[in-house]
């Protein structure tokens, strides 16, 4: 009863720490806007870099990201399970989502966020930080290249699955599953981004070029 009642609390601490709409009172407090009023009408990280760049989207991303990670760290405060373990790995895989459910529909926020890109990042790196770091470098070559987040996005996704089932020896089986529901996940969440790169219609994001103002108009 006791494992229940803390496997229940810290699920619902990760839905919490998914729940802090960043790039919302990020745009609030220092823009005096409503990032979900402004680009894509997402509150994440991409829509942060193309409406408000580089100097509010880069903060809002690491804190995303941070989101995820703190969210699956909150296992080993479950000292029940032993790390490593499918049971512990499991629970991982619980909190993950939890965060990742909290960032799609923030208490916080009115139930209004965003894709949870960045947080699902987070955690992928908490869960196997090596196929999570070249997932980003994959990432960030194809932003640099193509200027698209979106697609940079559902590429680096694909990458995750793919690094997890035939590059590192991952045996846990419901990672493998939920390396791919990832990808799949990215993919339908992307849809509309999808289109809009195949009519090359797609905003693109300069990492390099200098902020520029946003019109609030």
């Amino acid at each position: 009863m006791e494992e229940l009642f803390l496997k229940s609390l810290l699920i619902v601490c990760a839905y919490l720490l998914g729940s802090v709409p960043t790039a919302v009172w990020v745009g609030k407090f220092f823009y005096g806007i409503d990032i979900r009023d402004h680009g894509s009408g997402n509150a994440g990280a991409t829509n942060t870099f193309r409406v408000l760049g580089k100097k509010a989207g880069i903060p809002v991303f690491i804190i995303d990201v941070a989101k995820g990670y703190m969210a699956v760290r909150l296992s080993f405060w479950l000292v029940l399970l032993n790390p490593g373990t499918d049971p512990f790995i499991n629970f991982q895989l619980l909190l993950g989502v939890a965060a990742f459910i909290g960032h799609l529909f923030p208490v916080f926020a009115g139930f209004r966020g965003g894709k949870g890109v960045a947080t699902l990042f987070g955690v992928v790196l908490a869960l196997h930080s090596f196929a999570a770091l070249i997932s980003i470098g994959i990432f960030i070559i194809v932003l640099l290249i193509s200027k698209y987040v979106s697609l940079s996005s559902i590429i680096a996704g694909i990458t995750f699955p793919i690094l997890i089932i035939f590059v590192f020896p991952v045996t846990t089986e419901s990672l493998l599953i939920f390396s791919v529901l990832i990808a799949t996940l990215l993919i339908l969440t992307h849809q509309k981004n999808i289109g809009r790169l195949l009519r090359k219609e797609e905003s693109k994001v300069y990492l390099i070029r200098k902020d520029r103002p946003i019109n609030k108009n």
